[in-house]
């Protein structure tokens, strides 16, 4: 079952996209390497301690224009999948209204693209460069560093943090964390999400960080620099389209497990395109114990 609606034909989507090139050349931030696990506090740390003790240091890569090849793009195999998605929310700056009606939409989606019995959402997040310098409606920078926002260890506990009750039960079976990414206003001008294809990335590029909370500590991967990583982004998304990124993957039979992404600096954009609007939606998804399908 493709995850992908065919955007050829869609004459609402094409009259407002503006296809750039094949390709862009764009600077991404790789981890540098160290002996000890990176660490990054979301609060002010102690004095004396910084903020974070993680290393970055920018490449140049070549980011392809996914649009014409999107239906052939899956979860399972590259990690992530476009599909074509309206929405009845008028306010993504309203959380109230994104939890009581966005999160219901996000929920069907996933049933409907992945064959899960039953998905969990349990975090959104607003970015907007602008209102995040005026620290407005909640809104966050982008992030431009190349991360996965789980790792193997630390996506499980969101299951048991957020269903404690069927935990046990659930962690029997094949689980999965999906974000869903998607303009607020469109087309989106500046910083778009590149994301790299699961098959690119060798398990030595990836480094567990530890992401230290108030009052826990979270897991995230971040990635060393390989030439062979592939990234694809896609220009000029809109708000009746959503991208799926698989974050994590209990199943461990050769499908994609997670995924690298970034945000980035297009040199395609306009000089005055305007901050990028965008939304992502974070979500457990849990498939039954029969599940044997590749529906992604």
């Amino acid at each position: 079952m493709s995850t992908a609606h065919s955007f050829a034909h869609s004459r609402e989507i094409d009259a407002e996209v503006i296809f750039p090139p094949f390709s862009v050349e764009a600077t991404l931030n790789y981890l540098i390497p160290s002996p000890e696990k990176p660490v990054t506090y979301t609060y002010t740390p102690p004095p004396g301690t910084p903020q974070s003790s993680r290393r970055n240091e920018p490449h140049t890569v070549s980011i392809r224009n996914a649009r014409p090849f999107a239906e052939d793009l899956s979860l399972d195999i590259q990690g992530f999948a476009l599909v074509r998605h309206r929405t009845a929310v008028t306010n993504f700056y309203d959380a109230a209204q994104v939890r009581q009606v966005y999160y219901p939409e996000v929920e069907e989606l996933l049933k409907q693209r992945t064959g899960a019995a039953r998905v969990v959402i349990f975090d959104h997040v607003v970015r907007n460069a602008d209102k995040a310098k005026l620290k407005e409606d909640d809104a966050r920078e982008y992030g431009r560093i190349v991360h996965n926002d789980y790792s193997l260890k630390s996506a499980p506990r969101r299951v048991l943090d957020h269903v404690p009750d069927d935990a046990d039960e659930l962690l029997k079976h094949r689980v999965a964390e999906i974000n869903v990414w998607r303009a607020i206003r469109g087309p989106i001008q500046s910083t778009p999400l590149a994301v790299c294809d699961a098959r690119s990335i060798d398990e030595r590029d990836v480094v567990a960080c530890d992401l230290i909370y108030p009052h826990r500590v979270g897991e995230t991967y971040a990635f060393t620099y390989n030439p062979n990583h592939l990234w694809f982004y896609f220009p000029r998304m809109v708000p009746d389209e959503a991208l799926l990124l698989k974050c994590y993957d209990s199943k461990e039979d050769g499908r994609a497990r997670f995924t690298a992404h970034s945000a980035f600096d297009d040199p395609s954009s306009p000089p005055d395109a305007p901050a990028r609007e965008s939304i992502e939606v974070r979500a457990l998804v849990f498939f039954p114990p029969e599940d044997v399908s590749n529906h992604n």
